[in-house]
């Protein structure tokens, strides 16, 4: 605080450097903020990711279960009337 009263060369220069360090200090501080909300959004698009996965998987199971035990089908298409 005495360096911003004081007139001296000395007092000017201490004065700079010391505004100098607070703003490095804010935009380091920023900056550790802004990777910390990118670290939390990475972790949330990673974590509905595992329950996409899961339910691929789910349908998998599925569709295989399916093709395991095929429905018999009603054939389709013009019939000709045995005689």
């Amino acid at each position: 605080m005495l360096s911003g009263i004081l007139n001296s060369d000395r007092a000017i220069n201490v004065n700079i450097k010391i505004m100098r360090i607070f703003t490095k200090i804010r935009e380091v501080l920023t900056d550790n903020l802004s990777v910390k909300l990118e670290i939390e959004e990475i972790k949330k698009k990673l974590e509905s990711q595992d329950r996409n996965i899961e339910l691929v998987f789910t349908y998998l199971d599925e569709l295989i279960d399916k093709q395991d035990n095929p429905k018999p089908r009603k054939q389709i298409g013009f019939k000709q009337n045995e005689k």
